[in-house]
């Protein structure tokens, strides 16, 4: 399994310059859907373990984990798609928002790269 370095919630920059852990994020809007579908790739996760667990057969638990991989990928872009049109807009948008455009392009940057890379 690969584990991504990412950026901790404490240093991560916000969007409109507010504290990371403070809201709204891009993402805000549409939280219980995410949540949702966070849930079920848990369950698949958990289904992956059971797999295991009854000794199936290895070609059955590489397609789930094929679909495992797939679904987070989808997540991380869905993800990905509404940093871009709310936080990376709202820095565009701001009259002073040179320096914090190019830090959430750059930001959005290294977080395809590190998509890229999985």
């Amino acid at each position: 399994m690969t584990i991504i370095d990412t950026p901790s919630t404490d240093t991560a920059p916000a969007c409109h310059g507010a504290a990371p852990s403070a809201g709204p994020h891009g993402y805000s809007g549409d939280k219980e859907a995410h949540l949702k579908r966070l849930r079920r790739i848990e369950g698949q996760i958990r289904g992956l373990q059971r797999m295991v667990d009854e000794d199936v057969y290895c070609i059955d638990i590489l397609t789930q984990v094929s679909a495992s991989t797939k679904a987070l990928q989808s997540f991380a872009l869905v993800l990905l798609e509404e940093h871009l049109a709310h936080c990376v807009a709202a820095a565009a948008a701001a009259e002073d928002g040179g320096e914090e455009l190019n830090a959430k392009v750059a930001e959005a940057s290294a977080a395809i790269a590190r998509l890229l890379r999985t």
